[in-house]
């Protein structure tokens, strides 16, 4: 018997089995560490993200669904914390300075480290639906369906997004790199 699904796992967890939800944790606390420290370019901030996307998890198990898939709702879940973390911290901005950028913590795999480090700064540049739109499409795999139920918009949207964020991505990198 091969090991039970993450749908499987969230289920038992639901059911009140703990160590179901270690099982999560391990297996998905690194690609939503990553999604988190590309969307808010900071690496503590990212890990508190992180931590506040599985207590919500842990939360919101009465309202997880059987047969729901368990990875798209968890990313879901982070995307809300990114967003109230990025609004907040606009907010918070005019009143103390930003935070220093470790682009190690956050690029994504690109091989040469000098092409990572322009290939994070330009998506840093992208506003955050286009940023978050590419992220999810390019680093993420989704498709453009889920991209548009994540943002709670049609798939035409979620695809326009993608598509600027593509563009000023080209502009900004000056064809460094195919996106």
């Amino acid at each position: 018997m091969g090991s039970p699904t993450d749908e499987e796992l969230m289920e038992r967890f639901c059911h009140g089995e703990h160590d179901a939800f270690e099982a999560l944790f391990a297996r998905h606390a690194g690609r939503v560490r990553g999604f988190l420290a590309r969307m808010v370019r900071d690496g503590p901030l990212a890990e508190d993200l992180l931590q506040t996307t599985f207590l919500s998890v842990i939360r919101a198990r009465g309202r997880y669904e059987p047969g729901m898939r368990f990875a798209p709702w968890l990313l879901t879940i982070a995307a809300n914390a990114a967003r109230d973390s990025l609004r907040h911290h606009r907010h918070a901005e005019a009143f103390s300075k930003e935070r220093p950028f470790d682009a190690g913590a956050v690029a994504p795999d690109v091989g040469d480290p000098g092409l990572r480090k322009q290939l994070e700064e330009a998506l840093q540049q992208l506003p955050t639906d286009q940023r978050e739109a590419v992220i999810l499409s390019k680093v993420e795999g989704w498709s453009f369906d889920e991209i548009a139920a994540l943002q709670g918009g049609s798939v035409g949207a979620a695809r326009l997004r993608a598509h600027r964020g593509y563009e000023r991505l080209r502009a900004l990198l000056g064809g460094l790199v195919e996106v």
